[in-house]
């Protein structure tokens, strides 16, 4: 397997293309779009509110956990999950800087 060679971009290039990674499947924009509507803690009813089955649901969670976009807390036999605010934040801050940039000139093409 090839390497990606990430160490050639700075950090936040590879910041805004990990973020941009987590965000280009549709189900985990639905697992954070469901997170914000229910503006609390989610334990069980991704599985139902999603239309996925348990592991993909799972595997979608590790991903946005992993990135820090989203926390869990175990209570009693399953984990529940939410934003994490300051990570989101961050998010935000980040790819506004990116997705802010105008071009100055025009008169290309």
């Amino acid at each position: 397997m090839g390497i990606t060679k990430s160490e050639i971009f700075t950090d936040h290039q590879n910041e805004i293309a990990l973020f941009a990674k987590v965000l280009g499947h549709p189900a985990r924009v639905a697992i954070l779009q469901h997170l914000f509507k229910i503006n609390a803690c989610v334990c069980g009813d991704l599985v139902d509110e999603i239309g996925l089955a348990q592991p993909t649901i799972s595997q979608h969670l590790k991903e946005l956990k992993q990135l820090g976009l989203i926390k869990g807390t175990i209570e009693g036999t399953s984990v529940c999950y939410c934003i994490d605010t300051k990570n989101w934040s961050e998010m935000k801050r980040l790819m506004k800087l990116f997705l802010d940039q105008d071009l100055t000139n025009t008169n290309c093409c």
